[in-house]
């Protein structure tokens, strides 16, 4: 059973939400607003959460906003599923940039949802399952030029400075890494960091990339580049 905190202002929806994950075998937790979402997931009282289903047009503090804060919180990687109205490309992108682990339009199919948020928990407890049980003989860490990766910690670092990625992130980096300097597709990245996610696009990938290569900018290092036509590869 996992914990999860469902975040929607529109009460039909919420509901709707709430009983597709309990039908799920989930604990669900439903607020109707931004700012009580940041208070069980930041508060002094915080409870831990598996997974939080966000809406993004929410009065006051909208979910793009919650996101943000919770991945500028040091040592929280909640996945989110991000829930909008808008179908336009533009508003996926961002949210995805913004941290978010997928999203779904509304309206949407309630096996729809129930399959995302089962794709994106499967995600982050492999990655957690890795970290926390190392194997007998653990898996080799990568390093390639100043970017070392470590899969038993989950942890990654530039120049010896740990940069914090999502499970997304991460499962993404550590693909590229294998064969450093060898070109992925984005079908291919698909396949090999996201075999167990059938609901991951090409454009998904896009973002996500795009997303790993800002932090590690920040970092004062680019480690992915971009073959136009073709895909990506770390520089080896």
């Amino acid at each position: 059973m996992k914990q999860i905190l469902v975040v929607d202002d529109d009460p039909h929806l919420r509901d709707v939400v709430v009983y597709t994950l309990r039908r799920e075998g989930h604990a669900v937790t439903a607020v109707d607003d931004g700012r009580a979402a940041l208070t069980l997931l930041l508060g002094p009282n915080a409870r831990p959460f598996d997974l939080v289903v966000l809406d993004i047009l929410m009065p006051e503090v909208d979910g793009l906003e919650v996101c943000r804060r919770l991945r500028a919180s040091p040592g929280v990687t909640v996945p989110v599923v991000f829930l909008s109205s808008r179908d336009e490309e533009i508003d996926k992108v961002l949210g995805l940039e913004m941290g978010g682990d997928d999203y779904v339009t509304k309206p949407f199919s309630p096996r729809e949802l129930a399959a995302r948020v089962k794709a994106v928990l499967r995600r982050f407890d492999a990655a957690h399952a890795r970290a926390s049980n190392p194997p007998t003989e653990p898996t080799p860490a990568l390093r390639v030029g100043a970017i070392a990766l470590d899969p038993a910690r989950h942890e990654v670092r530039c120049h010896d400075v740990e940069v914090k990625l999502t499970v997304t992130e991460f499962g993404l980096l550590a693909a590229l890494m294998e064969g450093p300097g060898l070109v992925l597709s984005r079908g291919q990245l698909m396949e090999r960091a996201y075999a167990y996610d059938n609901l991951i696009t090409e454009r998904t990938i896009d973002t996500h990339v795009k997303r790993v290569r800002k932090k590690f900018r920040d970092a004062g290092h680019d480690p992915i580049e971009t073959v136009h036509g073709v895909g990506y590869k770390v520089r080896a």
